[in-house]
């Protein structure tokens, strides 16, 4: 039996987990099992993997950055983004992928009709993958985050307009505090702006539902974890 899973910190309500065994049950694949692996602090990693067999693994909140100094080999692409959402258990070897980079271009591609300046909520290891897919993209970003030289009190009603994408990288919004929500100037949206979540549970978080009453375009996270899932198991099966 080949073991795949998904380290976190809190995993209870993760997608990853019923997205695979699913799969292994609709095709057939009755040599694997995903399970979530919760990890209270990095640390434990090492612990992790010596003690079980493991194929692969995904990353994520909050350890897709601090898990590099544990592997062996990233790729060129994960080494530019400085954030790893994949391991792979390759001859002795941990290497890791970032493929929230191809899920979330070819989850956004199709509904940017023309659009070309973001505004990137969040500086994690997320919010790495987006900017670099963005450059990709020819998009011009800036990232907004408390700790950035640009925070959300700098987000005007003249930004707004400059900005025609908006992406919430944040956990804001994710249940179940679907409450929460970040902080910018919802008054001033208006039909020409999309607004991207990466959020995925609920499927209309209390962010794209503002989006929404302004009759912004809008889309959340699940196509995009969806084609990074299935990025990872190519990995693991190359």
């Amino acid at each position: 039996m080949r073991t795949f899973g998904l380290i976190g910190k809190t995993l209870l309500h993760s997608f990853s987990k019923g997205y695979f065994n699913e799969k292994f049950h609709k095709e057939n694949i009755n040599d694997a099992e995903y399970k979530n692996f919760e990890l209270s602090n990095i640390s434990e990693f090492t612990d992790l993997i010596s003690k079980m067999k493991l194929s692969g693994l995904n990353v994520t909140i909050p350890y897709k950055e601090s898990v590099i100094p544990f592997l062996d080999e990233l790729t060129p692409q994960a080494k530019t983004i400085g954030a790893v959402n994949t391991i792979e258990f390759k001859d002795n070897k941990l290497i890791g992928h970032n493929t929230d980079t191809i899920g979330f271009s070819k989850s956004i591609y199709p509904i940017i009709n023309g659009r070309n300046k973001a505004l990137i909520l969040g500086d994690g290891g997320a919010s790495k993958a987006i900017k670099y897919a963005l450059k990709i993209l020819n998009i011009e970003h800036k990232i907004v985050s408390r700790k950035s030289l640009f925070d959300y009190s700098d987000i005007s009603s003249k930004s707004i307009g400059y900005y025609d994408i908006i992406i919430n990288t944040t956990p804001l919004g994710t249940y179940p505090k679907t409450a929460d929500f970040p902080q910018i100037p919802y008054k001033e949206l208006n039909e020409s702006h999309l607004l991207f979540d990466l959020i995925y549970n609920p499927i209309e978080s209390t962010f794209l539902r503002f989006g929404k009453t302004r009759n912004c375009s809008i889309k959340n996270g699940l196509e995009m974890l969806e084609i990074q899932a299935e990025s990872s198991w190519n990995i693991w099966n190359s």
